[in-house]
């Protein structure tokens, strides 16, 4: 993507991408969240060093153009969008101007900015301020957790927009023709997994004001259950919608965070069908059913299909398959990914199928769909490949054939470096990762000791099945494994 007017990426200034002349808008308002968020999956992928590399130039240049002053109601938190279009400075809304921000974005990136430091903390390769990432994120948390409240059936426990130097929520207006026309207040939301898993980060690294957090995360926590989880009242999302709408992001990325913490809903099996069962009532497309395939739209204020919300349909209802054994919704995920990648033109460009080429829905909100949808399915991935799928836990150091970084000879002789085929360093010494190989390994280490394959699931060793590789380890993060 061309650098633009002001020396910086496109990606950094707009939302839509177009040939020149520039589109006039600025980012999406969670465009960075979502983009660092696919591309921690994309890096495990591929082990390309440019995607983290990319990742970091994204935070850094956010974290110091966007922050709300010390001094305000709401501190230290993302600004959404760049008044200023060329100003590189990112200082409020889109339609509610300068000074609003939107909590929920907030959160989503400040908890990607711990995953982030998670995969740039290998201490020698980070000067001495290495918890950057951290600071910044528990900052963030800090705010959100300080201004969490009860809330009820028409206000979230924190608002959808908020002026951060006044403290006043912003208006809700009822039209994009009638700007004056105002409807209400931006007071409500549910798309608080990214805070939830933000606070659960900072509570499990005991780091920062854990009992706020721990209040805070209760709070929200109940308030989701109680309302949006009966009520089926999802709420908006988007930066550039004026006036209600209910959006499928929120309710499927709420229903994947049941899925990923069954502990907190035990009757999460029937539950998540009736988010899915919503969506399909209320956004389903079956204008392509004809060919087997009902895809999603995107909001009930903008009834037109989506890539990016089609995809993560898809992804869910594959993550489901795999944990409930229920396969009744695979063969339309399937061809619902299949149907998204019709979007994508020969050279890269991912165009919206009756409107543009967003930044979010067509890149940052779209590839991590389907790297979690090869991870839930594995047979989806390439077969003549090696690719990681999924790992419990965040990775360090990745490294694929061909592409090895020159610390792997610390832990492997350099004799033997020809016959590794994947090589990489988890953060934590117990965690498993899923990968996708051509044939079966040769030798498996975990640190300097070989594993076998599995005797029980309550040891340390790795199991081969049809491509795909399971590994899990406890003794050390450090995994390599031999053609």
């Amino acid at each position: 993507m061309r650098t633009d007017q002001n020396g910086l990426p496109y990606y950094m200034n707009h939302q839509v991408w177009r040939p020149l002349p520039n589109d006039p808008r600025g980012i999406g308002g969670d465009q960075f969240a979502m983009l660092l968020s696919s591309w921690q999956l994309l890096y495990q992928y591929t082990g390309d060093e440019s995607v983290r590399e990319n990742m970091k130039f994204i935070a850094d240049y956010y974290l110091t153009h966007s922050l709300s002053p010390k001094d305000a109601l709401w501190p230290n938190i993302p600004f959404p969008y760049n008044t200023l279009v060329y100003s590189g400075v990112f200082d409020g809304d889109m339609t509610e101007g300068k000074g609003v921000t939107q909590p929920d974005k907030a959160g989503s990136f400040g908890y990607e900015l711990v995953q982030l430091h998670y995969t740039t903390s290998r201490k020698q390769w980070q000067p001495i301020y290495s918890n950057r990432y951290l600071d910044y994120a528990m900052e963030i948390a800090n705010t959100l957790a300080a201004k969490t409240q009860i809330g009820d059936n028409d206000n979230s426990p924190l608002p959808f927009k908020v002026n951060a130097i006044t403290g006043e929520v912003a208006n809700l207006k009822n039209s994009w023709t009638d700007a004056t026309v105002i409807s209400g207040k931006s007071s409500y939301t549910t798309n608080w997994v990214g805070t939830l898993r933000l606070f659960e980060e900072l509570i499990k690294l005991n780091i920062g004001n854990v009992s706020e957090y721990q209040k805070a995360h209760a709070t929200i926590l109940k308030w989701m259950k109680e309302f949006p989880l009966k009520t089926n009242k999802w709420g908006p999302f988007f930066e550039d919608i004026e006036g209600w709408s209910d959006t499928q992001i929120n309710a499927i990325t709420f229903a994947k965070y049941m899925m990923e913490n069954p502990t907190f809903f035990p009757n999460w099996k029937t539950e998540v069908q009736v988010i899915f069962e919503w969506t399909y009532k209320t956004m389903g497309n079956k204008q392509w059913e004809k060919y087997g395939v009902i895809v999603m739209n995107e909001q009930t204020a903008y009834q037109t299909p989506g890539n990016s919300h089609s995809s993560r349909q898809a992804a869910a209802e594959l993550q489901y398959a795999a944990l409930s054994g229920d396969n009744s919704r695979t063969e339309n995920a399937i061809r619902v990914l299949n149907w998204a990648t019709y979007m994508v033109d020969f050279d890269g460009k991912n165009n919206y199928p009756r409107d543009e080429v967003w930044l979010t829905d067509g890149y940052g909100d779209y590839v991590r769909h389907y790297l979690r949808a090869m991870a839930y399915k594995p047979e989806l991935a390439p077969t003549d490949e090696v690719h990681i799928l999924h790992s419990s836990h965040p990775l360090i150091l990745v490294s694929y054939n061909g592409n090895f970084n020159k610390t792997l000879g610390e832990d492997v002789p350099y004799k033997d470096l020809e016959k590794v085929i994947l090589y990489y360093h988890c953060i934590a010494k117990e965690a498993t990762q899923i990968i996708k190989l051509p044939k079966k390994p040769t030798k498996v280490l975990i640190g300097k000791n070989e594993i076998r394959e599995f005797q029980t699931h309550d040891n340390e060793g790795f199991t081969w099945t049809k491509g795909v590789l399971r590994i899990k380890h406890s003794s050390s993060g450090i995994v390599t494994i031999f053609r």
